[in-house]
């Protein structure tokens, strides 16, 4: 008994110490790589780096404890800006995706690179390999000054595919009953779990929505490569290309590897004494100075509670909590520099009551005085245009999914699937029919879908009425656009769903003019709800609570206490032996 109350002791004064050294270390870990990041190149001849291979957000909120802030297209939009103006930036460095990414991050990094170039300043691509046959990748960086290919590689870009998978046929075939409500046929997530193949609205909807993208992203690599749309689409049709091949046809400008074109910019830039630096280091912004304008984000599911803003190492989960966005606008609203804010919007939706919790939120910032113009990232849909639906206007990119006003729900009930297997769940309700609507054994009674189905109706009306009302648009032509269809950026403007085109910068300039500031005038960006500190951030990342200072002084006394170091010896002991008699199984 007294060698297990000592492993146990000595088990928990482990797991405490252990804690209190993981802190330590990743203090100074912290302090490391936060200096390094924020050492600014002193050269008089810097070339800013972007790597499109690394994963990144559409929006992130700042520094975090591990410096400087995930990649971000709104980072990239941002520093490229800035660099126009920093005679110390000469040119930007890219190196390409290699197959792909979401159209409207293409679509808007070419935006920045086109803005960058209005200095006189050289952009340079280099890509290891167009292999995705997705023109994502390559519509990204079109617009670069020269384009170069790893001559061992391919261009293998065709155009845009999408693939949708459907459960009906497995449902069937192992008695699962899928019962989904959706308003209408246009939303189009319900069908894979009930159909076996496109229906006919599912189709429409998704070659209109490809034929977009396939036309706007031609015709904007047509203008960079000075080519015309139809010989730019007869060479994706004849897809894949060797690189020499691409070469000869326009799509590149030169062939060599990565080393080989730095080399090239390096002296491109002004000789050995260029100094490359990375474009999330670099971190300046023109929108540090003026009037203020809140800079309010929201990416990922719409759900209730805090957001997550993917900032975790150990989690990639990004989320759009609507306590989060309900506190920064409330935030926002009261603030009296506050003069217009910017929400960033990039989600394919979720819950509608968060989705409604935040446009509340939004009217109320209104409400207080401030103007509300929204910047459509990769997506805006479903609850992504709800919260959107009451701005005063609304800025979307050509190639931003948006739209998908409707609503779906239900549920896959399994108790003939269990059945199959001789597995059986009995239930026992105290109270109404409505108990067991969420079952996940049970399919719905008749009086249950009629009563899912209420609600769902509800919320779609709820829908089409706020849209209607924060659109200015008659409920009748509502209900013509809405039916759950999603639509591109163009599209929707054509329909009266946004009122322009363009990206986070084209944003700000409606901002400006929405608060009556003068359009020359620089502005200054406030971030809300506002970045965390280092030690919430390490709250965040540990899930637990972490006190300051005094906690870890407190600790470390505990650990220099000589009972805890008597029994961390003989934890010491007991460990010993044990390893002793695993590797000698005879030891008494």
């Amino acid at each position: 008994m007294r060698h297990f109350l000592v492993t146990v002791l000595g088990t928990i004064i482990g797991i405490l110490l252990c804690f209190f050294l993981l802190v330590v270390f990743l203090v100074a870990i912290i302090g490391a790589s936060m200096a390094s990041n924020q050492t600014k190149s002193t050269s008089d001849k810097v070339v800013l780096t972007l790597n499109l291979q690394t994963p990144m957000l559409d929006h992130s909120a700042g520094e975090t404890i591990f410096g400087a802030p995930p990649l971000s297209v709104v980072n990239i939009v941002q520093s490229l800006n800035a660099a126009k103006s920093d005679d110390n930036i000469k040119g930007v460095f890219i190196r390409a995706n290699n197959y792909g990414m979401v159209p409207a991050s293409a679509e808007e990094i070419r935006l920045a690179i086109k803005d960058f170039q209005t200095s006189g300043k050289f952009v340079v691509a280099h890509s290891q390999g167009f292999e995705g046959t997705s023109f994502t990748a390559y519509h990204a960086v079109s617009a670069a000054d020269e384009i170069w290919q790893q001559d061992t590689t391919g261009f293998a870009v065709a155009g845009i595919r999408s693939e949708s998978g459907f459960y009906g046929g497995v449902a069937e075939k192992y008695d699962a009953k899928v019962q989904m409500e959706q308003f209408y046929e246009y939303k189009n997530a319900a069908n894979v779990y009930t159909q076996k193949d496109y229906t006919p609205a599912h189709r429409e909807a998704t070659e209109s929505l490809l034929n977009s993208f396939y036309t706007i992203a031609t015709s904007q690599i047509a203008i960079d490569r000075d080519m015309s749309v139809k010989k730019i689409s007869r060479l994706f049709e004849a897809a894949p290309h060797s690189a020499e091949s691409a070469l000869k046809a326009g799509l590149t400008d030169k062939l060599g590897h990565y080393l080989e074109a730095q080399d090239y910019v390096k002296e491109k830039a002004g000789g050995d004494d260029v100094t490359f630096q990375n474009v999330k280091a670099y971190g300046a912004t023109l929108y540090n100075s003026g009037p203020v304008i809140a800079m309010i984000g929201g990416q990922g599911p719409v759900m209730m509670g805090k957001s997550s803003d993917g900032a975790n190492p150990f989690s990639n989960n990004v989320t759009m909590g609507s306590d989060t966005l309900a506190s920064a606008f409330e935030a926002a609203a009261n603030d009296d520099d506050v003069k217009a804010i910017v929400f960033r919007v990039s989600t394919p939706g979720g819950s509608a009551t968060a989705s409604d919790q935040i446009l509340n939120a939004v009217s109320r910032a209104q409400t207080a005085g401030k103007p509300v113009i929204i910047s459509m990232g990769q997506y805006a849909a479903s609850g992504g245009y709800y919260v959107s639906a009451y701005a005063d206007k609304i800025v979307a990119l050509p190639s931003t999914i948006t739209g998908s006003i409707g609503v779906l729900g239900g549920k896959i009930a399994l108790r003939d699937t269990f059945a199959r297997i001789g597995y059986n769940i009995e239930a026992i309700n105290k109270g109404g029919d409505y108990l067991g609507v969420y079952s996940g054994d049970e399919p719905f009674t008749q009086a249950q879908q009629a009563a899912y189905r209420g609600q769902m109706e509800d919320i779609y009306v709820d829908f089409t009425t706020r849209v209607s009302e924060g659109r200015n648009l008659p409920l009748e032509r509502v209900l013509e656009i809405a039916k759950g269809r999603v639509w591109t950026g163009e599209q929707a403007l054509e329909r009266g769903l946004v009122d322009e085109l363009g990206g986070f910068r084209k944003a700000i300039e409606v901002a400006k003019a929405e608060a009556g500031i003068d359009a020359d005038k620089s502005v200054k960006l406030k971030h809300f709800p506002r970045p965390k500190s280092d030690l919430e951030q390490i709250e965040a990342l540990f899930g637990q609570s972490v006190k300051a200072q005094s906690d870890l002084a407190a600790l470390r006394d505990i650990v220099e206490m000589p009972e805890i170091k008597a029994l961390l010896e003989a934890r010491k002991d007991l460990q010993t032996n044990q390893e002793l008699k695993a590797i000698l199984p005879k030891i008494d």
